[in-house]
């Protein structure tokens, strides 16, 4: 680089955002995981990127793997936790919200929004093109995304009519990249205009197709019983997240509004203690009632998760 390139590339804004990343990658306290690729988006808010959706890693039979958690903030801090109910068990969140839901009352409803599950998903890809950070084309990566572009994954697996032809995605052959286009709007990002380009092999050699392969990771991992806690530990977080640490616990009963609301706590309790076993065998998402069902998941996408974590930790 000569002198004068050097002059032409001075700004304060590239030389900090490039020093920025350089610190995450070095700084042991740092909460950037290596394994994950996100994207990033300009001052106006577009992104894109292309990706492939990698094959099941091997001794796995699905390519993705689903994840429940909570976000919310209440008077005793934030609760950030993954569900139980991803791994078909009772969850101290999930039965309070389901018992809100049925007191009946608006208040009670609005709470259970608030505290609703997010959904979220987990795949391996390949970075086909990443303009933002080129260093990233060419290797595999975890990425995280929400229910809109598993909804995109799904229109392709399984097309509406029948001129369409059915494509794997996720096969390394016969897949397709998947073209990441991010627009901001309303304030939250926007995945509407991605799409899947026509189908085509990553790769004509299979030695290079199964050295991307064996770079997979684990998805299985992702939600193995230790990246969740137990049932008492979680009713304890969400005993203090509620401002219950001086009062009784959420299972036993006391003559207290919640969070003043109309409906007493006693109420809420009670109808929790007489469901609490069914509630054992049956999980959250099984409630006949749809408006819950909707209530209770939300489709949002999994950068307002990130963004919720980043305010717990400031």
């Amino acid at each position: 680089m000569s002198f004068s390139d050097l002059k032409k590339k001075s700004s304060l804004g590239d030389l900090t955002s490039k020093l920025v990343k350089e610190v995450e990658k070095t700084n042991p306290q740092s909460n950037v995981d290596d394994r994950f690729w996100k994207p990033e988006v300009d001052k106006v808010g577009n992104g894109y990127a292309v990706l492939r959706f990698l094959p099941a890693p091997e001794g796995e039979d699905i390519p993705w793997a689903k994840m429940f958690s909570h976000a919310f903030q209440g008077p005793g801090g934030w609760y950030i936790e993954n569900s139980l109910t991803t791994l078909q068990k009772p969850d101290p969140l999930g039965e309070y919200n389901r018992e809100l839901w049925n007191s009946g009352t608006e208040e009670a409803k609005d709470q259970v929004r608030k505290q609703k599950r997010k959904l979220s998903f987990y795949t391996n890809v390949y970075v086909v093109k990443d303009p933002t950070n080129p260093e990233n084309e060419g290797k595999v990566f975890l990425y995280k995304f929400g229910k809109k572009i598993f909804d995109k994954i799904m229109d392709v697996m399984q097309p509406e009519f029948e001129d369409e032809e059915a494509i794997n995605p996720f096969d390394f052959w016969q897949g397709a990249n998947f073209k990441l286009k991010i627009v901001r709007k309303d304030g939250y990002w926007n995945y509407d205009k991605s799409e899947f380009d026509n189908p085509s092999p990553l790769s004509e050699t299979d030695e290079e197709l199964e050295s991307i392969w064996n770079k997979s990771y684990s998805l299985t991992a992702i939600t193995a019983p230790d990246q969740f806690k137990d049932y008492e530990t979680l009713k304890k977080r969400l005993n203090m997240v509620l401002g219950r640490n001086k009062r009784p616990v959420i299972d036993e009963p006391e003559a207290q509004t919640v969070h003043q609301r109309s409906v007493s706590e006693e109420e809420v309790l009670k109808k929790l203690e007489a469901s609490y076993k069914e509630s054992k065998a049956v999980p959250e998402e099984t409630t006949t009632t749809d408006d819950f069902n909707k209530a209770i998941s939300s489709d949002e996408d999994d950068d307002t998760l990130d963004y919720f974590a980043k305010l717990a930790d400031s």
